[in-house]
């Protein structure tokens, strides 16, 4: 018995915001003080550094749940499954629904109630529930679902990865730039085919690192000292991802059976380019390797980071063949890995 991907889905915001759409913010200091640089200079910098030249925002008559239900509904349809068939749904998110304009994140009931809800699925043995384990969400639920389904607990689950970051962002901090809205999900299933869910690491660093994401005030002191912003320590966060992130797929690829020259893709959490090219290259380092040509495809460019959503978003757009110049095919060796808040990590070898 393997466990496997039979289908998967995404839900892809229609609203592009470019950066030149951040021409007339006000950025500021954290002491509130104005930025130094105009916004043109802010916005070459930041491409420079991120790579990203757009991200996708959600309408405002969408919620995190809306959207995850979307990317579930395309997945189910994919695996060509009956949704009452289901055993477990999770839902890995950061800050629950968040409608426009409000300042509370809603978690009562769980994401994944509602989009079981939504699914109009009946059947009361199908267990849901959220997950929160930061960007690293969506590949720690991957991972207990196949517990689940090793142990015999289940046949069937679906996995979502799911968040609006533009709800949480202090528009006056220069790395609001960098968030971006979005879902995928996926359907994962015992099956007699070959390949599958092969090896996995995963780690939590909180001793020094548990704050290095964090909900904190508006730059804005003229804002609402009760509302709180999604706001992160960037530099050590750089640092600790390129320290940690390597080890731990140098660790999974170790455990799976599978060498370095195997690997066709690395699925990273789509964080910010610089960083996510630094990883590979550690990587790579750690078994004296150059990075091959095209193995890490890069979807921040165009859509942002979404936190959660960001490799699974991916992984749908490779295994339907909507990614220029990247694809995955049968039998090939995929790595995923995620760093974010907590501080977690993780990775997983799978095959197609």
């Amino acid at each position: 018995m393997n466990i496997k991907i039979t289908g998967s889905g995404s839900y892809i915001p229609s609203q592009v915001v470019s950066n030149a759409d951040f021409a007339n913010h006000v950025f500021l200091n954290e002491d509130g003080t104005l930025f130094p640089h105009p916004n043109d200079v802010i916005a070459k910098k930041f491409f420079e550094i991120t790579g990203i030249e757009q991200r996708r925002y959600v309408t405002n008559d969408l919620t995190t749940s809306d959207i995850a239900t979307i990317a579930a509904e395309r997945a189910i349809a994919t695996a060509e499954i009956d949704a009452e068939t289901l055993d477990y749904i999770i839902v890995a998110h950061n800050f629950g629904d968040v409608k426009k304009g409000s300042i509370q994140g809603d978690t009562i009931p769980s994401l994944a109630s509602r989009v079981k809800h939504n699914l109009r699925i009946k059947n009361p043995k199908c267990v849901a529930y959220d997950m929160l384990f930061g960007c690293p969400g969506w590949v720690e639920s991957l991972i207990q679902a196949q517990a689940f389904i090793k142990a015999g607990m289940a046949k069937k689950c679906l996995v979502i990865g799911a968040e609006a970051l533009s709800r949480v962002m202090d528009p006056h901090d220069r790395d609001s730039m960098i968030y971006s809205d979005g879902a995928g999900a996926t359907v994962i299933e015992a099956t007699e085919d070959s390949g599958g869910i092969l090896a996995h690491e995963s780690a939590s660093y909180t001793y020094d690192e548990s704050n290095y994401l964090y909900f904190g005030n508006s730059f804005n002191k003229e804002h609402n000292p009760d509302v709180r912003y999604l706001k992160m320590h960037g530099r050590k966060i750089y640092e600790f991802a390129l320290r940690e992130v390597p080890n731990a797929m140098a660790t999974c690829l170790n455990n799976s059976g599978f060498n370095i020259d195997q690997v066709s893709k690395i699925l990273i959490h789509q964080a910010n380019e610089k960083m996510d090219e630094a990883i590979i290259q550690r990587f790579y380092k750690l078994y004296k390797k150059p990075v091959p040509t095209d193995i890490m495809p890069m979807s921040i460019h165009t859509l942002g980071n979404s936190s959660v959503a960001t490799i699974p978003t991916l992984y749908d757009l490779l295994i339907k063949g909507e990614f220029e110049n990247h694809s995955l095919n049968k039998g090939d060796i995929v790595l995923f890995a995620s760093v974010g808040a907590g501080m977690n990590i993780n990775a997983m070898v799978y095959q197609i």
